[in-house]
């Protein structure tokens, strides 16, 4: 009845015009929720002052090491209760 040429050509053709609508749809969305209207930009921030560098205020880090351990230990198993965390560096 059909070609096996014709029902491939058929099937990459809906498969295509399926994802074409799928990303008009979304530009589309994203645009009226957003309201068109994008986020101001911010200023530049002023030149710090000649004055002497001051300490940087504490950080509480303890969420952050306790994400890092949980993942840590999630992956190394039941090894992972006997580390020590004992520096965490942005790589």
């Amino acid at each position: 009845m059909y070609s096996n040429l014709f029902v491939v050509l058929m099937g990459i053709g809906t498969v295509f015009f399926g994802l074409i609508c799928i990303i008009v749809l979304t530009t589309i969305m994203g645009k009226v929720l957003a309201g068109g209207a994008e986020a101001p930009k911010a200023a530049p921030a002023p030149a710090p002052a000649a004055a002497p560098k001051a300490a940087a205020p504490a950080v509480d880090n303890a969420p952050v090491v306790a994400a890092i351990a949980a993942v840590l230990s999630e992956e190394l198993g039941p090894a992972a209760a006997n580390m020590q965390i004992t520096s965490i560096q942005k790589v």
